[in-house]
């Protein structure tokens, strides 16, 4: 699976901003997508899943971040609101060729990656 993201810019705190990652593949309704972000010196954490089970989100962005997927057009969203300067990172996104995963946020459970598009929130 190919994925293609985009989406990032600068922004000031309290803006919104929403990221788009469009897969290649013909069984995208079945893959489980999530978003990840890496700061610079830290390491990559869990935004954001998506698959059969459901949505989730780890505490610090649940209730500013949303996680969307249209299957007719491949293509999985992050609405983020509310943004802040900690959330400023390079985001990933992230599949998994099947409809549920053992777990969410654990890097290594994925198969392909996308190249990451810069969020940067300024104070």
């Amino acid at each position: 699976v190919q994925l293609q993201a985009s989406g990032g810019g600068l922004v000031q705190a309290g803006d919104s901003l929403r990221l788009s990652c469009r897969a290649s593949g013909r069984t995208f309704r079945n893959y489980t997508m999530a978003w990840f972000r890496q700061a610079p010196g830290k390491e990559r954490e869990f935004v954001a899943g998506i698959n059969w089970s459901g949505k989730h989100y780890p505490e610090y962005v649940k209730g500013r971040f949303t996680i969307s997927r249209d299957n007719a057009e491949n293509t999985v969203y992050l609405q983020m609101n509310s943004l802040k300067p900690e959330d400023t990172a390079l985001y990933y996104c992230a599949a998994y060729g099947r409809p549920f995963i053992a777990t969410f946020s654990s890097p290594r459970n994925y198969d392909s990656w996308g190249q990451g598009t810069l969020v940067t929130v300024s104070s």
